[in-house]
């Protein structure tokens, strides 16, 4: 081979090719993992991205599916590897003069690696209640796995997917899509894309199939749909930046490293990183965060500084040995938002792309993933005639706005828990179809035994708020010890919803530490089937189940 001859060689391998079966627009999450399911299915995917990784993302905790996610496409032993942090759950201080909500739950853990993944991960747990929990790899909302760098999180799945075989192009952002026949692209398929790179080459690559994960942009949804719809109650915004010398939270107890969170007028997280920095930031209501810069101070690292000031429990973590590293505070816009759909003709909407819920729980990745193994499974079930393309479309719309809306009702319940300054339940933000889905086994509790009501009222919202506000109720890992002795049964994660009234029938009126128990057990129940790309297999929509196995990803009747 002469030289000539391998120079344009390696110039064909790194152009954008002219056609793809699937085309991936974003190499955030979502992009990358759909992209490595279907890689590892044998389909030929590129992908494009506008940054070079590693980028900058807020976002430095996930939950505890996200294990379980990368585990099923063989990246979980790379990112222990890496060192990230791990987290015993998390503290939230949500009304100040109470103790911290979840926070007692985990202190029989043992202060060992061990002990936090027994709860995290799913491993031998240290108490019968814990191993109802393990079971269903979910802790009470909040055992967060490991913090991370985004960057290098997200660094890691994009480099794991170019291994799977998929086609990564950075620093190559697509900039237009055009439908078939010029048609309207609400009604159309799209069958190309026009890119550019940093290197001021420009492209159009044809495709059968393509996947939109292009984040808050949203290019479908945003340029061409135009159905992308802001939740009023939820136009959140937020500032952060990054520390030095901040103390641990319960440094040495069962608790080390766990996340923190109050509220105060907005609410506030830290969270610990693996290089010893840690993550500090604030989030507000758009209006509030407005009236406090009219007020002074207005610029966004005096804004931020200051409103740091009111958590006096992180101050308190600050200390004298917090260093704010100068100039590193970012602002977003964390407005939460939906669309009315997440899919049409041979294409798919995942992860911000999508949706947003709220940085609140950090639910983000697990959205995102979600959608990516949604996409992965209906592009292949359509593909293979397991089910027609309309039915694929109408099982991936579902899936996303299911996941999406359980999270939501954990916020809002979050929010009106805080009394939260502008973030308020509002019925117009809240999909029926998917609320009326997601919460099927729930119908009871918000609208009683008879009503067989379709529309979604504003009582009914209320009442489920209501009930998943129990989530938040704080409890010790002793009630959980001395109920579980007295009601064990009645503390079964898969046992069916019961309701104030359910509750009155089998309880002493007097045992309150029962009651306590049971309600947020019951409340938990919203999100015993987002926890593992398991639940997939086991939760039908539209009467078919994933076929989650290697070589065999699709879509079968349940």
């Amino acid at each position: 081979m002469t030289g000539l001859t391998a120079v344009i060689l390696q110039l064909m391998h790194n152009a954008v090719p002219d056609k793809t079966t699937v085309l991936v627009i974003g190499g955030g999450p979502a992009g990358s993992y759909s992209s490595t399911l279907l890689a590892r299915e044998g389909i030929d995917v590129v992908l494009l991205e506008a940054a070079k990784h590693p980028r900058e993302h807020v976002g430095e905790s996930m939950l505890p599916s996200m294990r379980h996610y990368l585990r099923f496409v063989g990246l979980e032993d790379e990112y222990d590897a890496r060192g990230f942090m791990h987290k015993p759950g998390a503290a939230f201080k949500f009304v100040h003069g109470q103790r911290e909500c979840c926070e007692l739950i985990l202190s029989a853990i043992k202060a060992s690696v061990e002990g936090i993944n027994a709860l995290c991960y799913t491993q031998t747990p240290t108490s019968p209640y814990l191993d109802r929990i393990a079971q269903h790899g979910m802790c009470p909302l909040c055992a967060f796995p490991p913090s991370k760098f985004r960057a290098e999180a997200d660094e890691l799945m994009i480099r794991h997917a170019e291994k799977q075989g998929v086609k990564v192009f950075e620093e190559t952002r697509v900039t237009d899509i055009s439908f078939e026949n010029g048609a309207d692209p609400a009604e159309a398929r799209p069958v190309s894309a026009t890119w550019s790179n940093k290197s001021g080459e420009t492209g159009t690559i044809l495709f059968d199939w393509l996947i939109d994960a292009s984040g808050r942009q949203g290019i479908l949804s945003t340029k061409y749909l135009k159905n992308r719809i802001f939740r009023e109650g939820l136009r959140n915004v937020a500032a952060y930046g990054y520390w030095t010398g901040v103390s641990i939270f319960e440094e040495g107890g069962p608790r080390s490293n766990a996340p923190y969170f109050e509220y105060k007028t907005g609410w506030a997280w830290l969270i610990p990183l693996h290089n010893g920095t840690t993550s500090i930031g604030v989030v507000m209501h758009q209006d509030t965060s407005i009236r406090k810069k009219q007020e002074g101070p207005s610029g966004l690292e005096e804004h931020y500084l200051e409103q740091l000031k009111l958590a006096p429990d992180l101050q308190a973590l600050i200390g004298d040995k917090g260093a704010y590293i100068a100039k590193s505070v970012r602002g977003t816009a964390d407005y939460s938002y939906h669309a009315t759909q997440y899919s049409g003709d041979h294409y798919r909407l995942i992860g911000d792309a999508a949706a947003f819920v709220d940085p609140l729980f950090s639910s983000g990745v697990h959205v995102a993933m979600t959608g990516a193994l949604s996409a992965a499974a209906t592009i292949i079930g359509s593909m293979k005639g397991q089910i027609t393309e309309l039915e694929a479309q109408s099982w991936h719309d579902a899936k996303i706005g299911i996941c999406q809306t359980r999270f939501l009702m954990v916020v809002l319940s979050a929010y009106r828990q805080m009394h939260h300054q502008g973030n308020t339940a509002v019925l117009s933000d809240i999909d029926s179809t998917s609320f009326e889905a997601a919460f099927e086994k729930f119908r009871p509790i918000y609208q009683g035994e008879h009503d067989t009501s379709t529309k979604l009222t504003y009582e009914e919202l209320s009442k489920m708020i209501e009930f998943t506000r129990h989530l938040f109720t704080p409890t010790t890992h002793q009630q959980f010890q001395d109920v579980s002795q007295r009601v064990g049964k009645l503390l079964d994660l898969s046992g069916p919803v019961m309701g104030p009234d359910d509750l009155a029938k089998v309880l002493d009126s007097e045992d309150s530490d029962a009651k306590a128990v049971l309600q947020r057990i019951n409340s938990l129940k919203i999100l015993s089937n987002d926890t593992s790309p398991d639940s997939f297999t086991s939760e039908a929509v539209n009467g078919y189940v994933v076929r989650l196995e290697r070589g065999s990803l699709g879509l079968v009747k349940a």
